[in-house]
């Protein structure tokens, strides 16, 4: 396959060796000649930063949080170890947030992406445009004390519209709602796989076998129960239904 391959290679340039031409790139760093030069460059650097924050903005301005938690929970309710795996589980969960945030980024991309490469609209209007959506969706999960908080922390007066909410407040009052949220949901989830635990330990108290570890026998059991009532079905549907 290799000799193949520099075969090829070699009579691609016996024949188009004065046609084809070699892009080069040049990484030394000069002040720009012109006002355009400034805008490529910042446009750059705009790029490679909102790369750099993507996974962070993943995880505090969607539903990855509520997910990721309660999968968490899960998990340990059901004393499964490390069944299923963590990245299973996060990748699960990223798939979760992907399914329940595309009509928000859809929107996002329509009002602010798309008319700013158009070149329709200016960097301000695309960013206000482009972060609407998504502050919207925060703003209907947001609890309103959580909102109140970090308004009360910065002494600013009430807002009278989504407008006046700068991301500045809503997204750390989103991050503790979905903490809420996610703890209440995981202590939900938790209570009948104890009752479980606590029957179980109660029978081989009666029987007198404390030396078995309730947990190799109510194991069996939990997972029976789980699958028996299609739990992950149950629990991803309840979880989607939970987001406004």
């Amino acid at each position: 396959m290799l000799k193949i391959f520099l075969s090829l290679l070699a009579l691609a340039s016996f024949l188009g060796a004065e046609a084809i031409t070699v892009p080069t790139m040049n990484f030394n760093l000069s002040s720009p000649d012109t006002p355009e030069q400034l805008v490529s460059s910042l446009n750059v650097l705009v790029v490679l930063t909102l790369l750099f924050l993507a996974p962070s903005m993943v995880l505090v301005m969607t539903t990855f949080t509520r997910f990721v938690i309660v999968f968490g929970f899960l998990r340990q309710a059901l004393g499964t170890q490390q069944v299923p795996p963590t990245q299973l589980l996060v990748m699960l969960a990223m798939i979760l947030t992907f399914f329940v945030m595309e009509p928000v980024g859809t929107k996002a991309y329509e009002q602010g992406v798309k008319p700013y490469i158009e070149e329709k609209i200016g960097y301000e209007e695309a960013f206000d445009k482009t972060t609407l959506p998504f502050k919207n969706f925060m703003i209907r999960n947001t609890r309103e004390k959580d909102l109140a908080l970090f308004f009360r922390i910065r002494e600013m007066q009430n807002p009278q519209s989504v407008a006046d909410v700068p991301l500045s407040v809503v997204i750390p009052a989103f991050i503790i709602s979905e903490l809420k949220t996610a703890f209440e949901i995981g202590f939900l989830l938790f209570l009948p796989f104890l009752v479980i635990d606590m029957v179980v330990a109660s029978i081989l108290m009666s029987m007198g076998m404390m030396m078995l570890p309730p947990v190799m026998i109510s194991l069996p059991f939990k997972i029976l129960v789980f699958v028996l009532i299609d739990g992950w079905n149950l629990l991803i549907g309840n979880l989607i239904a939970s987001i406004k």
